[in-house]
């Protein structure tokens, strides 16, 4: 066994562990009254705390990105459907027997028609295009979540021939009404007279108002019941499709591919994969962007451990020739270099967890902080479909991020751990 120049022997232990841990964490005692060694730990602890500041981003961001995807499914699936069959020209004539040949599906939990139009919502002297929805107040509370977003008033007061509407809060805020109050809606298709082309015109009154928390069903939606909507659209018995609810949302795709078998008639099927895809996979991209960008600062937080060996290796030769003297293999000097650059990656990648997890699962909190103590506001109603900060934290995320971390600090000692273990004892030895 080699023995150390002080004291004897080396522990029982093995000896690359022990004098790696021991570079790690001890000062330089031969920088004779200068700063090297000083230097040295400094840039070592600039590594741990880059490495730890690049997983920490990456894991809050990651979090946020899986937040961001996961409220955006939740709210537009809770105004849209998970599956949609509509007929040809937007029309479908014998709705109830599509819905009952959707239902015998075994993933299809409920069913609702519906009738989809745009027309114009005027009060006093303010106007706002908009999506009428007419539904079945019963029937839309089992395929959609409007009826648990309600602020004010009922959707069930939705009743045939009374001509009531529920409005989106934006859409009533921009109009200026509130329950109780009656609005005048605009529908595109035309009385002829002679005269020439009029609009048809119906009063509603204001029967409730719903806030799903995104800004375009907020602000462009609203509901009236089916009647109402086949009588002022001139639908007759028709109505434009019909919605469905599934009991897993991800198997939406097989199922319209299902349905488009067994249904045997001329319907058009499509599933909230089809109808809102940009939006998921914008919220994807963008994910991976930001994986790849944040794990660039730790790649280059990790490769300043690079520096720091060929530094560390520079200013310890006098040791490594002593090491080698004593009987100390090359294998087992890169040992020690690499035990200490990776206990560098380590450190810092624990640290970035342990702060990544607890800033991504209070997120909540502290966003609202900073937005009160700059005056400021992230995420404008206006401009963004969610106008709070999610967060989403998924381990196996974690996982990934930690362990691309440790194989990027071990990539990095790599070199300087090499060529530490081709330092010429006599060479390194001829000055000292």
């Amino acid at each position: 066994m080699p023995r150390s120049p002080c004291c004897g022997t080396l522990p029982p232990v093995q000896y690359e562990l022990f004098i790696g841990l021991r570079y790690t964490r001890a000062r330089n005692r031969r920088s004779n009254g200068n700063s090297g060694g000083n230097f040295i730990s400094f840039i070592a602890l600039v590594s741990m705390l880059g490495i730890a500041l690049g997983v920490a981003a990456l894991i809050v961001v990651l979090s946020v990105m899986n937040g961001f995807q996961k409220e955006l499914r939740a709210r537009i699936l809770g105004v849209a459907s998970h599956v949609q069959i509509t007929g040809p020209d937007n029309r479908l004539a014998d709705w109830p027997e599509v819905a009952a040949g959707a239902e015998k599906h075994p993933q299809v939990r409920a069913s609702a028609p519906y009738v989809n139009a745009q027309a114009m919502l005027t009060a006093d002297s303010l106007v706002r295009g908009t999506l009428v929805r007419g539904i079945l107040p019963d029937q839309e509370n089992r395929v959609a979540d409007i009826g648990e977003h309600m602020v004010a008033g009922r959707l069930d007061a939705l009743r045939p021939g009374e001509f009531g509407i529920v409005l989106g809060g934006e859409l009533a805020r921009a109009l200026r009404v509130r329950p109780g109050q009656r609005v005048t809606m605009i529908a595109p298709q035309g009385l002829v007279t002679p005269a020439g082309l009029l609009p048809r015109l119906k009063q509603f009154t204001v029967v409730g108002i719903f806030e799903v928390g995104m800004f375009e069903y907020d602000s462009g939606l609203a509901l009236i019941h089916l009647d109402d909507a086949k009588l002022l659209f001139q639908l007759g018995e028709q109505v434009s499709g019909v919605r469905l609810r599934l009991e897993d949302l991800f198997e939406s795709r097989a199922v319209a591919r299902d349905l488009g078998t067994s249904l045997g008639r001329d319907v058009y099927i499509s599933d909230w994969t089809r109808s809102h895809a940009n939006f998921f996979r914008a919220v994807q991209i963008e994910k991976n962007v930001m994986f790849i960008i944040l794990m660039l600062i730790v790649a280059v937080a990790a490769f300043n451990i690079v520096s720091t060996l060929v530094m560390a290796v520079t200013d310890k030769q006098a040791d490594i020739a002593i090491l080698r003297t004593l009987g100390a293999t090359p294998r087992g000097i890169m040992k020690i270099f690499v035990i200490h650059g990776a206990l560098i990656g380590i450190i810092g990648t624990l640290a970035g967890v342990a702060g990544g997890v607890v800033l991504a699962l209070n997120v909540d909190v502290v966003v609202p902080f900073f937005e009160r103590l700059l005056n400021v506001r992230f995420l404008s109603k206006e401009v963004y479909y969610i106008s709070e900060l999610p967060s989403d934290l998924q381990q196996m995320d974690v996982l990934t991020v930690a362990l691309v971390s440790l194989a990027l600090s071990f990539l990095a000692t790599l070199y300087p751990s090499w060529h530490a273990s081709r330092v010429n004892p006599a060479e390194a030895l001829r000055y000292e």
